[in-house]
């Protein structure tokens, strides 16, 4: 069987798409909640600093649970599949720079695959 054919597919619509979570369990609950570490005024900052740093065709969206949120607050970028933990406004400005907008990655912020 052939691998299937994609270059029929139209072109992506975002070079880059984030994905916040910003999901908010109960407090004390054993996992945590990214929304509870930060995550909401981390994604309010995130987009802000996209626009100010001219970032076309990227988009930073909230997201319900992503499923890591002890390891949170986390996001994770696509088309990449890469996973980071951002805990400050200096670490999003990592991720933006380092990342999105010259195609690196950011090591001590990624979050491991397992």
């Amino acid at each position: 069987m052939s691998p299937p054919d994609h270059r029929a597919d139209p072109a992506q619509f975002y070079d880059a798409h984030l994905f916040v979570c910003c999901n908010r369990r109960p407090d004390g609950h054993k996992r945590g909640s990214c929304a509870a570490a930060g995550s909401e005024k981390l994604r309010d900052y995130m987009k802000a600093r996209a626009k100010e740093m001219g970032l076309a065709k990227v988009r930073v969206n909230l997201a319900g649970c992503l499923d890591r949120c002890e390891l949170g607050p986390c996001l994770v970028i696509y088309p990449e599949g890469v996973w980071y933990k951002v805990s400050s406004p200096a670490d999003v400005d990592a991720v933006l720079e380092r990342h999105v907008r010259d195609g690196g990655r950011v090591p001590e912020l990624m979050l491991p695959a397992v």
